[in-house]
């Protein structure tokens, strides 16, 4: 079981700087995230977008941003746990929590602080028959340890960034590799694409366009998928098959844990961000309240609130002296 201080749930940009001010006070802190990389929405959906209301920086890219936050928080060593979703959550009659994710992975938590951004992220699934019979036997919605595919035959679909960057990526560790976009133009960065193109050129991938999933065969794992491509069946033997259709927000099981919930946000108190269950809290874009405003900036002072609220919940006999990091500096563990 993994102890700490603070459990994060997201590990989006306002989770990310949470860190920074938890480290400040000497707590420690654990992040989840059901995607398998830090960053959230920034690192997943728009990478290259520029922000220009992040205070000092007139213009900085959504992946520069986390890059700077992840070495902003270095100092505090949090840990991770990624690719995985909080399922459940149990308060423990001492007022602390233990969090239970997909993985069956257990955290144990003083304080747990919800910023989830939009919600929990969950794939766009294929409409297939026997999909769900194949999850996790052969059908993956996210590639957390490129090695599982090495040296097997890999079907990835799609046409955005990460159907191309795990294309190319994993032409180097799999047996074979096809791409499947249902058509001949690509959402993702035209380099990229380029590259994808070049490879089916020269035979190291296969590429099918115009292409459309219609089945799934095999027992107890996947053997093979079944295509149409312009109106002809085709069978290609598959060990692994991975949709990559991009991802939709959901609340996900937070909506089961008693919190106020209004329109799909978790109802919070301005005054630190505190929800109805004392010892959890909600920051960012996943919390509501009067006025509120979805602005990373807000995140953040959302957040530094909040530390100093949690402060006080887990060592209630301390008196926190608030000092300006330009005195003391960031000090690490």
């Amino acid at each position: 079981m993994i102890t700490t201080d603070i459990c994060i749930i997201g590990a989006g940009p306002v989770g990310l700087f949470s860190v920074f001010e938890a480290g400040l006070l000497k707590m420690r802190c654990h992040l989840i995230d059901a995607l398998p990389q830090v960053g959230g929405q920034l690192s997943e959906i728009y990478p290259k977008k520029p922000i220009y209301d992040i205070p000092g920086f007139p213009e900085v890219k959504a992946q520069e941003l986390v890059d700077n936050l992840m070495e902003q928080i270095r100092p505090f060593n949090p840990t991770f746990t990624l690719g995985e979703r909080v399922e459940r959550l149990k308060q423990m009659e001492d007022g602390s929590f233990i969090l239970y994710t997909s993985d069956a992975t257990e955290i144990h938590a003083k304080v747990v602080v919800i910023a989830g951004g939009l919600g929990c992220f969950e794939p766009r699934k294929p409409e297939l028959p026997q999909l769900e019979k194949f999850e996790k036997r052969g059908v993956e919605y996210m590639v957390k340890d490129p090695e599982k595919f090495r040296n097997k035959r890999i079907v990835l679909a799609g046409g955005g960034d990460s159907a191309l960057d795990w294309t190319l990526f994993l032409a180097n560790v799999a047996e074979r590799v096809t791409l499947v976009h249902r058509s001949e133009s690509f959402r993702g960065a035209p380099d990229s694409a380029e590259k994808v193109v070049e490879l089916a050129k020269e035979g190291k991938i296969d590429l099918v366009l115009n292409a459309q999933l219609t089945g799934l065969e095999g027992e107890d794992h996947l053997k093979a998928i079944t295509l149409s491509t312009s109106g002809q069946s085709q069978r290609i033997e598959a060990d692994y098959l991975i949709p990559l259709f991009g991802l939709s927000p959901k609340l996900g099981p937070i909506a089961d844990w008693n919190l106020n919930i209004d329109k799909n946000a978790v109802e919070v108190n301005t005054f630190d961000y505190s929800t109805n269950i004392p010892g959890i809290y909600a920051i960012g874009d996943i919390n509501t309240y009067p006025g509120k405003l979805k602005l990373i900036l807000c995140g953040f002072h959302e957040a530094a609130l909040m530390c100093q609220s949690a402060f006080k919940y887990v060592y209630p006999d301390q008196k926190l002296s608030f000092k300006y990091t330009t005195v003391n500096g960031v000090n690490a563990f």
